[in-house]
């Protein structure tokens, strides 16, 4: 077990170590994004799923560095390898979406920079290359299990076909269900906690290795991203997380309990497509400071709280990731349990 805990200590530090650089670099270079839901609309630096990036990166390089020359533990570096470029390469992607900047005028203050990001078209396409260190290498087993069929062996189409599509729907998704304070990272510590113990409990260390890499970094994070906000997450990181829990799930062959954790995703992605993928996840700021949901229907989760009660941003943060913890507890239990 120590030898999980100390990547996690390693990304947390450096989260720490680099985090204001970081934070200072985004700003001077202009990669800015409006936070919405605050009264005075504050301007801020944006993707910083470039810190959690360098973080995980360098954290499983220290370990790697460590177990070669101390630990001695036998690790499929290729997995690992693969892994680690699929975040490189998706990171990026997601940097240059939260890059594209679009110049508005203001009344009174001329020219000011505001973030557009790629079009809704091009974001999806762009993804499927993150998955391709993945398909390079056949990360994972062929062979998946389903409730009633049984045990499938999809062969060369696994690599080809499947892990792509999970990438491209897994991190597009993710980054549907965001755009309150704190909840992305919130929602992914849940969500890479519990793939780590299960990963534990079905000897998959590789799988546990990765997830508890990023709990470190996106628990040290929320310095930066908890309400009120300091860094914009930006696309650069539910990019990454979406498309790091692809690859965990896939490594570990834990498809089907990731696919149960979730499931509050597949639900958003279903309220998107409602709307034509045109609806926001962000409430109506209202003078004494609460949100209200934007719409007569549920769009998103994030409108889940804003209609059940008069919430803060900070408030329906926690009301999601709350939910979020009971829905992984109740897979984790099931699963152990031969539930499901």
């Amino acid at each position: 077990m120590i030898e999980l805990i100390l990547p996690m200590i390693f990304s947390f530090l450096i989260v720490f170590i680099i985090g204001n650089p970081l934070k200072t670099f985004l700003k001077n270079a202009g990669i800015v994004g409006v936070d919405q839901q605050k009264k005075n609309k504050p301007i801020l630096p944006t993707s910083g799923g470039l810190i959690i990036a360098v973080s995980f990166v360098l954290s499983i390089f220290l370990f790697i560095a460590l177990n070669t020359f101390l630990l001695k533990k036998e690790l499929n570096l290729l997995e690992i390898f693969a892994v680690t470029s699929s975040v490189l390469v998706i990171t990026f992607i997601g940097l240059i979406d939260d890059m594209v900047i679009e110049k508005k005028k203001t009344k009174n203050k001329g020219l000011k920079d505001y973030r557009k990001g790629l079009s809704q078209k091009l974001k999806p396409a762009l993804t499927f290359f993150g998955a391709v260190p993945l398909m390079a290498v056949a990360v994972g087993t062929t062979t998946m299990n389903f409730p009633i069929i049984g045990s499938v062996n999809f062969g060369i189409f696994f690599s080809l076909i499947i892990v792509p599509l999970a990438v491209v729907f897994v991190s597009n998704a993710y980054n549907m269900y965001a755009g309150l304070n704190g909840l992305s990272e919130g929602l992914g510590i849940i969500l890479f906690l519990s793939t780590a113990l299960f990963s534990i409990l079905n000897n998959q260390f590789e799988a546990a290795l990765i997830s508890f890499t990023i709990v470190g970094a996106l628990i040290a994070y929320l310095k930066y991203g908890w309400y009120p906000a300091k860094i914009l997450v930006g696309d650069s990181m539910t990019y990454l997380l979406g498309s790091l829990f692809v690859s965990v799930a896939v490594v570990g062959n834990i498809e089907k309990f990731s696919a149960l954790c979730f499931l509050p995703w597949i639900i958003e992605f279903i309220l998107k497509a409602r709307s034509g993928f045109k609806a926001r996840s962000l409430g109506d700021l209202q003078k004494d400071g609460t949100l209200k949901a934007p719409y007569k229907k549920i769009y998103s989760m994030t409108h889940i709280p804003m209609k059940l009660f008069k919430t803060t941003e900070e408030k329906a943060t926690l009301f999601l990731i709350s939910a979020q913890i009971i829905i992984c507890a109740t897979v984790f239990l099931l699963s152990i349990l031969n539930l499901v």
